[in-house]
């Protein structure tokens, strides 16, 4: 099988693995995941959570397997364009996927089966909500049985969720540094004197990292299993989860960005309306795939793309920013928009095992199209990036660019000079036509109505 591939994220389940063979995504099971998997299929479980769209659909399909020695059967999921990340999630993102897997959770006792994996990287967003991805994720549960996954979900979940809620929603970022969930030690020791008064918290992370330390170095799987604990106490734990993090709340507010375009910030209404004209002759003349917008903001120009059926990843750094869009498309049941979190001067990178276990930014590319606009000078001056560096990098994301150049007489701009020296002597609408000509080609260009902007439609250069 010289065209198979494993997938690198897919080597931790002794129950079977992802591969790619002739570009198409399958999955192998195992063997060892035999009984459990009829038990999922025979039990109804998995057409309950089909038909409730918690779970990606599959079917069984008359493919070699990778390994044959130790396959029972081969699978193929729907194929998902974009993969994300816990820590490029917003608070209420994350929120929605713990919910989901507690709900998983629920309708798995439901039919005499259990999550034994409580990862968020088992969760992904597809058309609009979260969706779990890992077909093997349950067991078997036999009466009496904990529930083995509590400490992942704590970990994964529970534990940024309440930082986020109590002290920072930045610390989701802390995820990025603890690929395997946040441990409760250091989640208890963060969090602020008052959640010991919280019961959700203080059962589940404040006790829970105490007991941790006290059976630090014996087997936790084998010591849970120990454990009496009936269905009816389990269902009253998932319970008790779900009602913690309901309570966990976070409102956007002071954030830099949040009201970008509500404030002395936005665009004059000739300005905006114009703008959006220019993007809709972009969209018309590329009829792109995918579109990634970087710095999107709420969204705004990105649902020009995804309103038109285009699969729309927005991009952003500010955290109230993304959790306003995605809160929006709840409420308007949008399905071909996902807003992610993203520092584009510190992307998500290639972490994990040998660094090969989650992709970087770069890696999930390139898409059809990005969009850059009122973006540059933030770059530029506002973290001292060239000209060049900028370009070579957008190149390796996309195929056409929709970039705006903000000049140096912008309000905007302006306001960035007003706390630094100038020493952006470079920083010229001529340098950025340079510069970004050495990898792309400038197909069209245009003045925003009632500013000085200008936007650019550019495509790769074949050499570039």
């Amino acid at each position: 099988m010289t065209n198979s591939q494993i997938q690198r994220s897919s080597f931790r389940d002794p129950s079977g693995f992802l591969f790619t063979h002739n570009g198409v995504l399958l999955r192998q099971v195992n063997l060892s995941y035999q009984d459990d998997y009829d038990t999922f299929i025979q039990s109804g479980l998995y057409n309950k959570l089909l038909e409730r769209k918690m779970i990606v659909p599959h079917q069984e399909v008359a493919q070699e397997p990778k390994y044959p020695e130790s396959a029972y059967k081969i699978i193929q999921p729907i194929y998902l364009e974009f993969i994300s990340y816990p820590y490029e999630w917003s608070f209420s993102q994350l929120k929605d996927a713990a919910l989901l897997t507690l709900e998983l959770q629920g309708c798995a006792l439901e039919h005499g089966m259990s999550l034994k994996d409580a990862s968020a990287y088992n969760i992904q967003f597809h058309e609009g909500r979260p969706i779990l991805i890992d077909t093997l994720s349950f067991e078997s549960k036999q009466e009496g049985q904990p529930w083995v996954a509590y400490r992942q979900f704590c970990q994964h979940f529970l534990s940024p969720l309440a930082l986020m809620a109590n002290v920072d929603v930045r610390l989701s970022q802390l995820l990025r540094v603890f690929i395997d969930g946040i441990p409760l030690d250091l989640v208890s020791h963060l969090l602020p004197t008052r959640t010991w008064l919280n019961f959700s918290i203080l059962a589940h992370i404040h006790l829970h990292a105490q007991s941790q330390r006290h059976f630090a170095g014996r087997d936790v799987r084998k010591a849970a299993t120990n454990l009496s604990m009936t269905n009816t106490r389990v269902l009253a734990l998932i319970d008790g989860l779900r009602r913690g993090v309901e309570k966990l709340k976070w409102t956007p507010v002071g954030t830099e960005w949040v009201d970008y375009y509500d404030t002395s910030h936005k665009y004059l209404p000739e300005a905006l309306g114009h703008k959006a004209e220019v993007v809709e002759s972009f969209l018309e003349r590329v009829q792109p795939n995918m579109i990634w917008d970087l710095g999107a903001n709420t969204g705004f120009f990105s649902r020009l793309g995804s309103h038109r059926g285009i699969p729309t990843y927005a991009f952003d750094i500010d955290p109230g920013a993304v959790e306003l869009n995605y809160l929006q498309i709840k409420k308007d049941e949008e399905t071909h928009l996902l807003p992610l979190l993203l520092d584009l001067t510190n992307p998500s990178s290639s972490i994990g095992w040998a660094s090969e276990e989650r992709m970087s930014l770069s890696e999930r590319g390139p898409v059809d199209a990005i969009f850059a606009l009122a973006l540059i000078h933030h770059l530029a001056i506002g973290n001292n990036l060239p000209f060049e560096l900028i370009s070579k990098f957008f190149s390796n994301l996309g195929e056409w660019l929709l970039i705006e150049f903000v000049p140096k007489n912008d309000i905007q701009v302006q306001r960035m000079l007003v706390s630094r020296q100038d020493i952006f002597g470079d920083y010229t609408q001529d340098s950025f036509e340079s510069s970004f000509s050495v990898y792309y080609k400038i197909v069209h260009k245009e003045v925003i109505a009632d500013s000085d902007r200008t936007i650019y439609f550019m495509k790769r250069r074949s050499n570039g």
